[in-house]
C-alpha cells in the first residue's frame, strides 16, 4: 500500500504531466489529416484551452490572432492589382461551374467588400440573383435564393437577410453594402433563420484559412455565431447541415497550426483558392465526388 503522502506526491506528478502535454497542445495543435476525409473540429482543439482554466493561454492564443491577422492585412494590402484580379476571377470561375453550386438551390454569400480587400463575389451574386425569379415550382434554377449579410450591432449579431437584386443593398459603413430591413415598399426581407427551408451553401470570406478548416476572420465573430445558430437550427430542424465553403487569396493559406483556435471558432468545409477546390470535411468530400 502506497502512503498517504506518496499518493499526494503521485497526484501532483499526473496533474503536472496532464498540465504540461495540454499546454504543448495549445502551442502546437495536433493536426487531423485532410487526406483521412475527416473534418477538422474546431471544438477538439480549443477544448484544450478550456481545460486548463488558464486565462494567459486564452490570452497567448488571442496575441496569435491578432499577429496573424496584422500580416495577413498587411500581405492583402501589398497584393499586386493585376494579381489580384486573376486570382478574383479564377476563384470566381471556380465556383460557377462548381456542381455544388449550381445544385445548391438556397445560398448565403458576402457582398465583397473592396475596402476589406476580400475575394471579390460580384459574379458568383450575379449568377445567384439571375436565377432568382419566380419560375414553375419544378425549375431548380428558378426558386434559388440569396441571403447576404447584415450586421446588427457590436455583439457579434449578425442576420442573413434574402435579395432579389442589388438594388435592395444599402451602404454601411466602411463602404460595406448590406441588405435594410425592408423594401420601398416596406415589406420585410425573408430571415434565412426563419425560412421553411434549408439553407444549401454558405460562401464565406476570411483572413486566413489552412488546408485542415481552419478559418480566421477579422475579430468580430459574427460569422461564427452566425454559423453555430444555424447549425442547431439545422440540427433542431432535421435538415443536413449546409456546406461551408471560403473563397481564399493564394497569400491567405497559411500553414497547419498558425491560426490558433477557441470554443467560438467554426472550420469551414472546403476551400477555394486559385488553384482549385479543396475539399476537407466528409460533406465536401461527398460533395464533389
Amino acid at each position: 500500500m502506497l502512503s498517504h503522502h506518496h499518493r499526494q506526491a503521485s497526484a501532483r506528478e499526473l496533474i503536472n504531466t496532464a498540465t504540461q502535454v495540454v499546454a504543448a497542445l495549445i502551442t502546437h495543435p495536433h493536426t487531423l489529416a485532410s487526406s483521412g476525409n475527416q473534418r477538422l473540429s474546431s471544438q477538439s482543439h480549443c477544448s484544450f484551452a478550456t481545460m486548463t482554466g488558464n486565462d494567459a493561454s486564452l490570452e497567448a492564443i488571442f496575441r496569435r490572432k491578432h499577429s496573424l491577422r496584422s500580416r495577413i492585412r498587411k500581405e492583402l494590402k501589398n497584393m499586386d492589382p493585376t494579381r489580384r484580379s486573376e486570382e478574383d476571377a479564377a476563384i470566381q470561375s471556380i465556383v460557377l461551374t462548381a456542381p455544388w453550386f449550381k445544385y445548391s438551390k438556397s445560398i448565403c454569400a458576402y457582398i465583397s467588400s473592396p475596402e476589406l480587400r476580400e475575394v471579390d463575389t460580384s459574379r458568383i451574386v450575379s449568377e445567384i440573383l439571375s436565377n432568382s425569379g419566380n419560375g414553375q415550382e419544378g425549375d431548380v434554377l428558378t426558386r434559388r435564393k440569396l441571403y447576404v449579410p447584415r450586421v446588427e450591432d457590436r455583439n457579434s449579431n449578425m442576420r442573413m437577410l434574402r435579395i432579389n437584386s442589388v438594388g435592395d443593398l444599402i451602404v454601411k459603413s466602411m463602404n460595406v453594402l448590406e441588405p435594410a430591413l425592408s423594401d420601398a415598399e416596406g415589406k420585410q426581407y425573408e430571415d434565412a433563420m426563419e425560412a421553411k427551408d434549408p439553407v444549401d451553401l454558405f460562401i464565406l470570406p476570411g483572413l486566413a484559412f489552412d488546408r485542415c478548416g481552419r478559418r480566421l476572420g477579422r475579430s468580430g465573430g459574427y460569422y461564427d455565431m452566425f454559423l453555430k445558430k444555424y447549425q442547431k437550427l439545422a440540427k433542431d430542424r432535421k435538415w443536413k447541415d449546409p456546406l461551408c465553403v471560403a473563397l481564399s487569396y493564394s497569400i491567405q493559406i497559411v500553414e497547419e497550426g498558425a491560426i490558433p483556435v477557441t470554443l467560438n471558432d467554426v472550420s469551414v468545409d472546403a476551400l477555394v483558392s486559385p488553384a482549385g477546390f479543396v475539399p476537407i470535411s466528409p460533406a465536401a468530400w461527398k460533395r464533389c465526388a
